[in-house]
């Protein structure tokens, strides 16, 4: 406000509440602005909510499509010398396995105790030069495995398992350690199998004495690959590690011995994916039938910013509660799309499979008219279709093609695309700018009046207090007037 504000001290009037009171007759359109604005501001997070719920939706509909959710297997296996778990590529039935042996890493050993002809036992913690005189200078020495080469360079100051831990962290597949108790260093190939002819861990360099002759390390054992037969016959199989896959299966081996695994056709999985599907859409429906059946309360406007100040939390929580039905009510895209969701599962699909209707494989739509087209699922139905031919069932959901021959959940996901971005073009979504969808530029356009009549309420409060200040004047000139008439007539 530009000018000075002035008391009443002339008029003796409360001008500042006389204004204050006058602005807030004047605000009222500001604030129906200001409303509408959070109207549809809940409106646009509505849409969203709706878009958010169809996501839901769809990226169940993904498992729906895929091979492995109707064709899932379940492997067990009998004793203790094998386990296994099925892929979606498993043969059903029942297969032999006999382990012969087993993979083994290949290691390298101190041939004898290092502390035997010390007067005092190792201390790896030590430095190197005092602990063995010869290496009084240090050295280096060269590793080599079948996953490379590493250089260890070690100074008299270092201890021994200082050089140990610089070789199991050089990453070339070795672990070397010294156990306290058998008083020898280990070194160990941290992968499986035979994978090289010779030694899988060859030492060179000028301080290959060092491991050879001063730590002893002249014995490695090589790697051994496990080796099982698989099947009724002589089918024999080798492996580097104790994991094999052949046939679908994936074989992990524990101990010697024989196993019988059993594949069999998982129903279960097929079935929970199924029946996750068909909940998620009946909660769908439930919830959007019931924001398109909802009336508006119009006893109920958003507040203000004034009458958040004048009430409780739990209060406002209220209000806004009931402020915000309505929002969804009778929109002819959602309802669009629930009735065309809906139909969809009443269309018969032409396909190859033995199904070609939801009802073959136990999937209904209720009786009851409030269920508002919910299905209901006969799970010993489904589950033996499933166990009769997992395919059908499978084209009855996803077959790929138009028409009458494409599958239920490619009908749904049609509708679901087409919806989202009609709604989307509506409300936009959480990254988009309000130029770029229709409620978006609504809230630009109110802004743009909202500032504009704040800078007319700011012209209107300059003329209030302009006025207002304008009588004090002459009030207080007719004051000054009457008092000095006054002093006059009393000379």
């Amino acid at each position: 406000m530009s000018g000075m504000r002035v008391a009443g001290n002339a008029t003796g009037m409360d001008i500042d509440q006389i204004v204050s009171d006058l602005m807030k007759a004047e605000r009222q359109p500001l604030n129906k602005m200001e409303q509408d604005k959070t109207k549809i501001e809940w409106e646009r997070d509505a849409y969203r909510d709706v878009n958010k719920q169809f996501l839901e939706l769809d990226n169940l509909a993904l498992d729906m499509k895929l091979d492995r959710t109707y064709q899932s297997k379940e492997a067990s296996a009998t004793g203790s010398a094998v386990t296994a778990e099925a892929s979606s590529n498993a043969g059903e039935g029942r297969y032999n396995v006999e382990v012969t042996q087993l993979a083994s890493a290949a290691y390298n050993i101190s041939e004898s105790k290092l502390s035997a002809d010390r007067s005092e036992k190792l201390d790896p913690n030590d430095d190197i030069g005092t602990q063995f005189a010869e290496w009084a200078d240090g050295g280096s020495f060269t590793i080599t495995t079948s996953e490379g080469e590493h250089e260890f360079t070690f100074d008299s100051d270092d201890s021994l398992n200082d050089v140990l831990k610089d070789i199991s962290g050089a990453g070339i597949g070795v672990r070397a350690f010294y156990d306290e108790s058998a008083d020898k260093v280990m070194l160990e190939r941290s992968e499986t199998g035979d994978r090289v002819d010779g030694d899988e861990m060859s030492f060179t360099g000028d301080g290959a004495a060092f491991l050879t002759d001063t730590l002893g390390l002249n014995n490695e054992r090589g790697g051994a690959d496990a080796v099982f037969n698989y099947g009724d016959g002589d089918f024999e199989i080798t492996s580097h590690d104790n994991n094999y896959t052949v046939n679908g299966l994936d074989l992990t081996f524990h101990e010697t011995g024989s196993s019988t695994v059993n594949v069999t056709n998982n129903v279960d999985g097929a079935l929970e994916k199924i029946t996750d599907f068909v909940n998620k859409y009946n909660e769908i429906i439930e919830e959007l039938g019931e924001k398109l059946n909802e009336r508006k309360n119009r006893d109920y406007d958003p507040l203000t910013e004034d009458q958040k100040d004048a009430m409780e939390d739990d209060e406002i929580e209220k209000w806004e509660e009931e402020a915000k039905k309505g929002l969804l009510q009778g929109d002819s895209v959602i309802s669009g799309a629930l009735s065309q969701m809906r139909g969809s599962w009443y269309n018969k699909v032409e396909n190859d499979g033995a199904f070609n209707h939801l009802s073959q494989i136990g999937i209904e739509t209720s009786s009851n008219y409030r269920d508002r087209g919910k299905l209901e699922v006969d799970e010993d139905k489904l589950r033996a279709a499933l166990t009769e031919d997992a395919d059908s069932v499978k084209r009855l959901f996803s077959n790929d093609g138009e028409g009458e021959s494409k599958g239920i959940v490619r009908q749904i996901e049609d509708t679901i695309s087409n919806t989202r971005q009609s709604i989307e073009r509506k409300a936009g979504k959480d990254t988009s700018l309000n130029q770029s969808f229709t409620l978006g530029r609504e809230i630009v356009n109110l802004d743009g009046r909202m500032l504009k009549f704040q800078d007319r309420l700011t012209q209107i409060e300059d003329r209030y207090w302009a006025e207002f200040g304008a009588m004090e004047k002459a009030i207080q000139e007719m004051n000054s007037q009457s008092s000095y008439i006054q002093q006059n007539f009393m000379m």
